[in-house]
C-alpha cells in the first residue's frame, strides 16, 4: 500500500477492504455527495442559503463536499471543531451551542485566525459578558439569539417580546447583534409522516419570523434569520422569512433519522467494518469485533416503530442481510442475531468473515474512531479523511 498526505490532512491510499484492521469507520463517498447534492437543490429551489453543520462529521474534508466554498459557511458544535476548520480556511462559522463566558477568549482566538466565529446565547447574562469581552478587545463578538422554536431544550420564548428586546439591546449597543437561530428538535419525535414534518418546519419558521420581527419592531438590526434539523430541512414547504437553513446528520446519515424518514436507508454512507469472531450457535448467535466501542451505546431506534438494535448488518457490497440486527454489543463484542420473530434464516458466516454495520446514529457512532476510510467506486478504499473529537 502507497500513502501520501493531502490538503487538509487527507491520505490518499489503495486498499481493499480486507485489507483493513477492524473493527473501523467506512464513509461511502458517492452517497455522501449524493445526499448533500439532494439538500442543496432542495433549499434552492426554496430560496435559501444552506448552512451544512459538521458535528457529525467533525472532518475538514466533508465540510468541503458540503460548503458552497472553501471559506464556508459551515456550523460547529464545538470550539475544536471551529478550531480545526478555521485552520483549514473556514471563515464563515457558527457555534451553535450556548456560549459559556469562560469560552470566549477562545473564541477571540480563533477570531484572531481570521476566521469570522458567531456565537449563540439566549440571555441576558451571556449578552452581559459577550458585550464586555467585545468592548475590551475592540472585536465585537457576533452573536445570534437562540429562539425555542418548540419547548425542545434552549432558547427564547419566540412570543417573548420582553427578553428579546433585553438581549438584543445589550448587544446591539456593543456592535454584537447578528440575528435569530433556531433549531426544530421536537421533529426528532415524528416517524414516517412528511405532513407533520412539514408542519413542524412551518412551526420552526413561524417562530423565527416572529422573533426577527419582533427585533426589528423595536429598531434593533435582524439580517440572518437562522433555522434548521435535518426532518425539517427535509420536508419544509415554504422558508419566506428565513435566510439560511443549517442541517448536518443527513450528509452521513443512520438508521435513527432513516426511522423518521429524512432519508432512506439506502441513503446511509456510513458503516462500520467488522470481523466474524465466533458463534454461540445454540442461542442463535454471531460474535464481531464490534462492540459498543466502535458502534457506540446510543439505541435511539428502541424508541420507535422499528427496533434497529445495535445497528443492521450488511454484506461487504452493504446489501443488509434479512432481518439480521446487532442484537447486543459488550465494550468489544457485538452480539449479531436475527430480529426478535423473524422467520429469517441466520446466514453462515465462517470466523474471519467481514461486515458491514449501518448505525443507529451517526453522531454517537463517528465519535468513536479517529478517521474516515473512504470508499471509492471500485469498492475499495480510496482515501483516508481524518475526523477530530474533542472539545
Amino acid at each position: 500500500m502507497t500513502e501520501t498526505t493531502g490538503a487538509g490532512g487527507t491520505s490518499k491510499s489503495t486498499v481493499t477492504l480486507d485489507a483493513l484492521q477492524t473493527p473501523c469507520l467506512l464513509l461511502d463517498e458517492a452517497r455522501l455527495r449524493a445526499n448533500v447534492d439532494r439538500m442543496k437543490a432542495h433549499l434552492a429551489g426554496l430560496g435559501v442559503a444552506f448552512r451544512p453543520h459538521l458535528k457529525t462529521a467533525k472532518s475538514l474534508d466533508v465540510a468541503r463536499v458540503a460548503m458552497s466554498a472553501p471559506e464556508g459557511p459551515a456550523m460547529v458544535s464545538t470550539l475544536r471543531e471551529a478550531e480545526h476548520l478555521a485552520a483549514g480556511g473556514v471563515r464563515d462559522l457558527i457555534y451553535g451551542v450556548g456560549i459559556a463566558p469562560a469560552k470566549l477568549g477562545r473564541v477571540q482566538g480563533i477570531r484572531a485566525e481570521g476566521a469570522n466565529l458567531t456565537v449563540v446565547l439566549d440571555s441576558a447574562e451571556q449578552a452581559l459578558a459577550v458585550a464586555a469581552c467585545s468592548r475590551a478587545t475592540g472585536d465585537p463578538i457576533p452573536a445570534l439569539i437562540e429562539v425555542d422554536a418548540d419547548g425542545h431544550r434552549a432558547g427564547v420564548a419566540p412570543g417573548d417580546a420582553e427578553a428579546l428586546r433585553a438581549i438584543g439591546t445589550i448587544l446591539h449597543e456593543a456592535g454584537a447583534l447578528r440575528g435569530v437561530l433556531l433549531h426544530a428538535g421536537d421533529s426528532y419525535a415524528i416517524e414516517q409522516d412528511p405532513e407533520a414534518l412539514a408542519q413542524a418546519a412551518e412551526t420552526e419558521r413561524r417562530a423565527a419570523v416572529l422573533a426577527a420581527q419582533t427585533l426589528r419592531s423595536a429598531g434593533l438590526p435582524c439580517p440572518v434569520v437562522s433555522v434548521g434539523s435535518t426532518p425539517t430541512a427535509r420536508y419544509a414547504r415554504d422558508l419566506t422569512g428565513v435566510t439560511e437553513v443549517r442541517a448536518g446528520v443527513f450528509m452521513i446519515g443512520d438508521l435513527f433519522q432513516a426511522g423518521i424518514g429524512s432519508h432512506a436507508v439506502d441513503d446511509i454512507a456510513l458503516s462500520v467494518l467488522a470481523t466474524v469472531i465466533g458463534h454461540q450457535r445454540a442461542k442463535g448467535w454471531i460474535v464481531t469485533d464490534a462492540g459498543w466501542m466502535a458502534l457506540s451505546r446510543d439505541r435511539g431506534t428502541a424508541r420507535q416503530r422499528v427496533d434497529q438494535g445495535y445497528g443492521v448488518v450488511c454484506d461487504l457490497d452493504r446489501r443488509p442481510y434479512p432481518d439480521l440486527i446487532v442484537r447486543d454489543a459488550n465494550q468489544e463484542h457485538g452480539i449479531v442475531a436475527l430480529r426478535p420473530g423473524s422467520a429469517a434464516d441466520l446466514p453462515d458466516l465462517a470466523i474471519g468473515a467481514r461486515l458491514r454495520i449501518l448505525p443507529n446514529h451517526a453522531c454517537a457512532t463517528g465519535a468513536q474512531h479517529d478517521r474516515y476510510h473512504v470508499l471509492d467506486g471500485s469498492g475499495g478504499v480510496g482515501a483516508i479523511w481524518h475526523r477530530i473529537n474533542g472539545w
